[in-house]
């Protein structure tokens, strides 16, 4: 009898447990919140979503970042078009879980994944995508097949839209799934397939070739071969999708930053410039010789949204117009030490990088031995500060750049102004090479530029704009010097007055603490 009570209870217990387990189920599905059509995740959410949902689109996104928004937008717009397909929507804000963004390894944003089956390790990334079409090809064309890009190009021929199209010789052709594998990768160009050989004869072309048309003008042809990977096709595709130089700015950043190509060539111009059009003609007719190697990108400084890219760079307004080349794997960057920007200038300076023989722009040059012994003094970003902000030195330091020959003009005058106080230790007279040198000074005048740093405590700096003449540099030296000792003699009072106010709060708070004690 005992036993008999002993296993009623014990099959009542399971009973209990199994129908908890199906109300906890219920009321989990519906306890993960919605908006619009996408279910919003979260760490306690995220694995009950996997199990209820053979296919989980989901967006790990952060709310204040401006790609982020723009495709969650574009995520909204898909949920709606997706409503009663098996494909269901969700999002994940990364700003918020951080503890399961990091374990689903989504810190990045924004970041697409196609989670299959409940598989939660074994995600299929999505493009990111420029808008709600794009979503929706994606998913289209990964459940489809090849065949389905199959067209007569009739209508799509004409569109102004970039058009992939591929002419094979047979549709069973290995080349036909390279192609098609690259059309899942980018949701955002159309892709075709045709057999139509009087339609390709007039490209003057053979088959087995993909072509990049537009308006039916012919872009490019890239012939196929057995060794062609999906890769190898999504550069060739995205690189000639885009102008030889492409204008950077907030349409084209993620294009940009998203390029297979990671050799940059970055040129800082003013639009406005009157030699816009000449620069920007050269930096063109270079691009077009450095195709899929070099990616060429210009940024108007005189466009105050891209502050963030001048700053990044280290690059003032003043400076442009100028070029810098960076790879995007290691982020070094490289200054294109000329003051003619000509495309045969501009192409030399790209197989220079590419052969690996250009010098990286350094924050600091190394100093040179015997940097102070010569009448100028020859300094570098790394000793700028202590020398120049010196409180017993007078410094007049020439900011120069060494390809210009505006700059070379002024070494002469340099010298001869350092030899005129050869005998007055108290004043330096100076120079450093500014396209070598990162220097933290506000700088709004063109190079070669000449500044006074006054012996203060106070970091003082007095731009020089008078007459490049010996006799005028040594008045306007004279005359800031006089000035300066004014100054030192209040600074000096000053900081005597500090010091002793310094002293007697020490003494007060010992006597504080002598008294306690």
């Amino acid at each position: 009898m005992r036993r008999m009570l002993l296993l009623g209870v014990t099959a009542f217990c399971l009973c209990v447990c199994i129908t908890a387990d199906k109300q906890a189920d219920g009321q989990g599905d519906k306890s993960i919140p919605e908006q619009d059509g996408v279910l919003q995740l979260k760490k306690g959410n995220f694995n009950r979503a996997l199990k209820k949902y053979k296919q989980l689109l989901v967006h790990f996104y952060a709310p204040l970042s401006g790609e982020g928004h723009r495709v969650s937008a574009a995520f909204q717009g898909a949920a709606a078009e997706l409503q009663g397909s098996e494909v269901r929507l969700a999002m994940v804000d990364v700003s918020k879980e951080k503890e399961l963004a990091k374990e689903l390894n989504a810190t990045g944003s924004p970041t697409l994944r196609l989670y299959l089956s409940g598989d939660k390790h074994n995600p299929v990334p999505c493009p990111v995508p420029q808008n709600t079409a794009s979503i929706l090809t994606w998913l289209k064309r990964r459940a489809g097949s090849a065949i389905d890009l199959v067209s007569d190009l009739s209508q799509s021929e004409n569109s102004e839209e970039l058009l992939v199209v591929g002419f094979f010789k047979n549709l069973d052709h290995d080349y036909i799934q390279v192609l098609y594998a690259a059309a899942v990768d980018l949701p955002d160009i159309n892709f075709a397939v045709t057999l139509n050989e009087e339609l390709i004869s007039k490209y003057d072309l053979t088959h087995d070739v993909v072509l990049l048309l537009r308006k039916s003008k012919l872009l490019q042809a890239y012939k196929m071969t057995p060794q062609t990977s999906k890769e190898e096709l999504i550069v060739f595709i995205t690189v000639y999708q885009m102008e030889p130089v492409t204008e950077y700015n907030g349409q084209t950043a993620n294009q940009i930053l998203t390029s297979p190509v990671l050799n940059h060539a970055l040129l800082f111009v003013n639009k406005s410039a009157e030699d816009f059009k000449e620069i920007h003609s050269a930096f063109y007719s270079a691009a077009e010789a450095f195709r899929l190697k070099v990616l060429f990108v210009w940024i108007n400084v005189d466009e105050p949204r891209n502050g963030r890219m001048l700053e990044y760079f280290r690059v003032r307004e003043s400076e442009a117009p100028l070029i810098r080349l960076v790879n995007l794997t290691d982020h070094v960057t490289y200054h294109l030490p000329s003051d003619t920007l000509d495309a045969g200038t501009i192409k030399k300076f790209c197989l220079t990088y590419l052969e690996g023989k250009a010098k990286p722009k350094m924050q600091s040059e190394p100093i040179p031995e015997g940097w102070d012994k010569q009448p100028v003094k020859e300094l570098v970003g790394m000793n700028l500060e202590k020398v120049a902000f010196n409180p017993d030195k007078t410094v007049f330091l020439m900011l120069y750049l060494p390809y210009s020959q505006k700059s070379r003009a002024l070494f002469t005058l340099w010298e001869e102004l350092a030899t005129a106080f050869k005998d007055r230790e108290e004043v330096v007279i100076a120079r450093i090479d500014a396209s070598a040198n990162d220097i933290n000074l506000q700088m709004e005048d063109p190079y070669p530029s000449l500044r006074l740093f006054p012996a203060l405590h106070a970091e003082r700096v007095v731009l020089y704009t008078g007459k490049r003449i010996v006799k005028d540099l040594v008045k306007f030296v004279e005359k800031e010097m006089k000035k300066a000792k004014k100054d030192r003699v209040k600074e000096d009072e000053d900081r005597k007055k500090y010091i002793e106010a310094m002293k007697a709060e020490d003494a007060k708070k010992a006597n504080e603490t002598k008294d306690e004690l």
